[in-house]
């Protein structure tokens, strides 16, 4: 089948590609014509393990092609991808959908015969109603069905989620845009893939459910591991203890500084305005959005209180910015919030990490970033492990004792144990665990 994807962001290329591997013919479209330029050159405009090998050679393959002229794709595609962003709107919350419309407003005036368009970017409950209605005012004679298909693909992990997915899910009610979806997805049949088609609101608000599910699961974990430090317990045994429950289960059950990354800040907030606006309050999800924002602050306090209550021209290396390992995004990363108060209380800030630190040079000043994680501990009075990135995991700990002017260790992401660091001369924090 031919695909055309507008967007190259992190949804578009990952799908784009993903689609392409399926055997399908795909043209990924953006406005951007430095971007497209890249892309063309083989260069990957985002981090994440595998794509550059898979956009190469499908790329070699003549199955996945980059333009910024929409006109041949749209015109020539089966099936029409909006992938483009959904900000945060400034000031109220609620998602921005202007480049969804803008781009449902050029992809009515190229279609050319039967055509499903398929809203792939995460969108409020009743977006695919303002797409047909623009689709239709723009081209009353289009032949189209509008699509909702929401992603869930984990950064650091979308090549695996997309190819060996837990579910797709299509929200429509015409059986012929079901029949080109199905089709768009065949290869995973033989994986047994759960194919969900339901209503299309009930489709755009899956995806906004299954994410503020998972925020809360973590949000959880984060105030039972405050409440372990208190009462003399350890969080991860507690994780182990209910997630081995099959109605909790074990994942995002792992206790830290705080949730970040392009989708649960922005979703979560959207679905509770989405929530105000439909008079349905969801005090849930309100609560973990207040309770996340305040961790991450709270992380830095631990790293304070560790030292002594002060910090001032002290210098602390940071090991690990973006939210997560596996990628280089740094929006919403706890390690933003975290420098900015160790910097507040009068810290000196070093930093490395193996993927972010060119984008982190925008979010943060005044911050040393290293060559390496022994070049970051280098002469520092402590070291905070903010992400959990593999390398971090079996650092040298003789050196890192030696390197640092004291053995201050917080580990964030309880990657190492408590009685092994003491054992080993460490002053060791680390969360939910007060042995």
């Amino acid at each position: 089948m031919r695909v055309a994807m507008i967007g190259t962001g992190y949804v578009g290329l990952v799908s784009g590609a993903c689609f392409a591997d399926f055997g399908h013919v795909v043209t990924c479209i953006d406005k951007d014509a430095s971007k497209i330029d890249a892309l063309n050159g083989g260069e990957i405009p985002i981090y994440e393990p595998g794509l550059q090998q898979l956009v190469a050679k499908n790329v070699d393959e003549e199955r996945l092609f980059f333009t910024t002229d929409p006109k041949t794709a749209i015109a020539e595609a089966d099936a029409v991808f909006i992938a483009v962003g959904t900000p945060t709107r400034r000031g109220d919350g609620h998602a921005d959908l202007s480049y969804v419309y803008a781009a449902s407003e050029e992809i009515a005036g190229l279609i050319d015969g039967f055509t499903v368009v398929v809203t792939k970017s995460t969108v409020p409950v009743g977006t695919g109603d303002e797409v047909e209605a623009i689709i239709a005012k723009t081209n009353p004679d289009a032949q189209f069905a509008v699509v909702s298909n929401p992603e869930f693909l984990r950064e650091g992990a979308a090549i695996s989620d997309f190819k060996r997915p837990d579910r797709v899910v299509v929200g429509t009610d015409s059986e012929d845009a079901a029949k080109v979806m199905r089709e768009l997805y065949r290869p995973l049949f033989l994986n047994e893939t759960p194919i969900i088609v339901t209503q299309r609101r009930t489709s755009e608000l899956i995806k906004y459910a299954a994410n503020a599910f998972l925020a809360v699961k973590i949000t959880f974990i984060n105030e039972i591991a405050d409440l372990c430090e208190k009462v003399g317990a350890n969080v991860q045994e507690v994780s182990r203890g209910i997630g081995l429950d099959n109605r909790i289960g074990n994942k995002f059950l792992h206790a830290g500084p705080g949730y970040g990354g392009s989708c649960f800040p922005k979703d979560t907030l959207a679905l509770s305005r989405i929530g105000q606006d439909a008079g349905s309050e969801l005090k849930i999800v309100d609560s973990v959005i207040e309770v996340n924002a305040a961790r991450k602050k709270k992380m830095a306090d631990k790293v304070i209180a560790h030292m002594g209550g002060d910090v001032s021209g002290k210098t602390i290396a940071l090991l690990g910015l973006a939210f997560k390992p596996n990628t280089d995004d740094m929006r919403e990363a706890p390690s933003i919030d975290i420098v900015a108060k160790l910097q507040e209380a009068g810290a000196r800030i070093r930093a490395y990490d193996p993927a972010s630190m060119a984008e982190a040079s925008h979010l943060m000043s005044d911050v040393l970033f290293c060559d390496g994680p022994y070049h970051a501990i280098e002469n520092a009075d402590a070291v905070v492990i903010v992400t959990e990135w593999d390398q971090f995991r079996a650092l040298d700990l003789d050196r890192v004792r030696q390197t640092l002017t004291a053995p201050n260790v917080i580990d964030l992401r309880n990657i190492y144990q408590s009685d092994y660091m003491i054992e080993r001369g460490f002053k060791y924090t680390s969360v939910g665990r007060a042995y």
